[in-house]
């Protein structure tokens, strides 16, 4: 027998709270599409044609690799479809669909007569940085690779903060003592301190900023959900529940986690906007990602040493401004969604 999904009067009345939050509403759609736009990065801004017809054949660069033989040239590298050579053989033997914007993040224009960084014209919307990269290419792919970022630290030290406040909040006494003093020493390390230790003995990269990152991350999370957990592990269900036999674990996720997930809910969008500003001080520093990674940081961090460019530091604070102010938005239109006080009838 199929099942039809339906919502509980609860949730339509959270939802309707989080429409009523005009202001939230909106920049969760904004917020959407701008993260839809950067997924289509490669379409977009790419210094390679997303299709090429020659002689009659389909390529597709923008996805493959193909040797500059393939459209008559010389040299069995890759081809640099930018090459005026290479652009007429295309256009002799078929055509070329190109992106809106003709570079990619790491695209330099060596055929700007300016010096760089050169101020924005038709061919470069936002100019060019102090290396000759195009800047609206590299705010494209520097929004993708921070959100993308911010979304995966905010899953990892969610799981990880909820497990522990689940665990010192549900079993309490010794397991709580022990949990809460070992959250005072992890929090007292220096986060700085460690980040240049291990910046000065591996190459710092996305997956290692992660791993460092998570590890002090976690904590935000751990007092709310054990101050949930600690309230409703003495409930009659739950009791109930362990009176039947049902195993702590058990318990623990399918009776009192749904609850605690109510207040971890509502800090979701403020960990994501800290975990994009983390991101974005350390690539500031230099302690970030490796150079040449597009960032906001590092466009930013130009901007301070490029004072008669202005039109880097503008884009880099606008965009991170109205970035995390999307993302405050969202988490007080959800902080509304989840308040009892305006979602009884």
């Amino acid at each position: 027998m199929k099942r039809s999904f339906t919502l509980t009067p609860l949730t339509r009345r959270r939802l309707q709270a989080f429409r009523n939050n005009r202001r939230g509403f909106w920049s969760l759609w904004i917020f959407l599409a701008v993260f839809l736009v950067t997924l289509c990065a490669e379409v977009i801004a790419n210094d390679r044609p997303i299709v090429v017809d020659y002689d009659g054949k389909l390529y597709f660069p923008v996805v493959r690799d193909y040797p500059e033989t393939t459209f008559g040239g010389d040299f069995l590298t890759y081809a640099d479809y930018r090459d005026p050579y290479i652009a007429k053989k295309i256009a002799e033997h078929g055509w070329a669909i190109w992106p809106p914007l003709r570079f990619s993040y790491d695209t330099i224009s060596y055929d700007r007569v300016r010096p760089h960084p050169a101020p924005p014209n038709a061919e470069n919307p936002l100019g060019t940085d102090d290396q000759g990269r195009d800047v609206l290419a590299r705010l494209i792919y520097g929004l993708r690779l921070s959100i993308l970022f911010g979304l995966a630290l905010t899953l990892v030290s969610s799981v990880i903060g909820v497990a522990a406040g689940a665990v010192q909040g549900y079993f309490g006494g010794r397991v709580d003592l022990v949990g809460q003093r070992v959250l005072e020493v992890w929090g007292g390390l220096p986060q700085l301190l460690i980040l240049i230790i291990v910046a000065s003995v591996i190459t710092p990269g996305f997956w290692t900023l992660l791993a460092v990152l998570a590890l002090f991350s976690w904590t935000g999370l751990v007092g709310v959900v054990r101050a949930e957990f600690l309230r409703a592990r003495n409930f009659d269900y739950v009791r109930a529940a362990r009176a039947l036999g049902m195993a702590d674990a058990r318990v623990m996720v399918r009776h009192i986690l749904p609850n605690a997930m109510v207040a971890t809910l509502t800090f979701l969008p403020f960990i994501l906007s800290s975990s994009i500003v983390a991101l974005t001080a350390l690539d500031f520093l230099g302690l970030g990602l490796p150079p040449g990674s597009p960032s906001l940081g590092d466009l930013l961090r130009q901007g301070k040493e490029n004072l008669q460019a202005p039109w880097l530091g503008l884009t880099g604070f606008i965009v991170l401004a109205v970035l995390l102010s999307l993302l405050v938005f969202i988490g007080e239109a959800v902080r509304d969604a989840f308040d009892p006080r305006k979602t009884t009838s």
